[in-house]
């Protein structure tokens, strides 16, 4: 059976190498070309010449991974792109889906799994490294309804929070305010339940913002 021929764009040479290594080693891919950027890849898109897929880095010099996915696709619509990065922000994966990406991929997703991402990109499926297709669902949920919102908190809890977010230990923060260690525990605790989060961070992050 006829291998699938795959172009790879990624200026860092060890990867490059690497996928381009990876791929001939398969029984399904062969690796058509490698390049370091994305304007020596457009130079070289023809009819007669494409690949059946792509796997497209984001941050390269020049001409970035998105607006090269963009122009590829206006030149030939039926190229089909796997972003391979290291950028998981949802503005990134957005913008790169938008831009005609069938798929997104984080640069730590092992070798076996990569190769079973792109066999389900060649039989027209869209893979996603999990935290990816997670920010995906997240954005389709329903907001809260006001009655979900965060809980008020009380006095002592505004306390314990405001000295969190100038970084202090949970025994800083009971020497601070007068109380035990098992007390701003529960303080915590009950802060992090109010607020529906997990973590001081995001504790931080949602009661500031709101």
């Amino acid at each position: 059976m006829e291998k699938t021929r795959i172009s790879v764009v990624e200026d860092l040479p060890d990867i490059r190498e690497g996928l381009r290594f990876l791929l001939n080693q398969t029984a399904e891919f062969s690796c058509l070309a490698a390049y370091n950027s994305a304007e020596a890849f457009l130079d070289e898109l023809r009819p007669g010449l494409l690949p059946a897929l792509v796997i497209m880095d984001l941050n390269l010099p020049g001409m970035g991974g998105i607006a090269c996915i963009r122009e590829a696709k206006r030149r030939f619509a039926e190229l089909e792109f796997v972003v391979f990065t290291v950028y998981e922000d949802s503005d990134q994966v957005f913008a790169a889906l938008a831009a005609g990406a069938s798929g997104y991929l984080l640069k730590r997703t092992p070798p076996h799994k990569l190769v079973d991402a792109l066999l389900e990109l060649r039989d027209g499926g869209s893979p996603m490294s999990a935290s990816i297709a997670r920010k995906l669902v997240a954005t389709f949920q329903p907001a809260p309804t006001p009655q979900e919102m965060p809980g008020e908190l009380s006095p002592r809890e505004h306390d314990v929070l405001a000295a969190l977010a100038k970084g202090l230990l949970y025994k800083e923060i009971a020497g601070q305010l007068g109380i035990s260690v098992h007390t701003v525990r529960q303080h915590i605790h009950r802060i992090y339940q109010k607020l529906h989060v997990q973590n001081r961070t995001e504790a931080l992050n949602k009661f500031f913002d709101r």
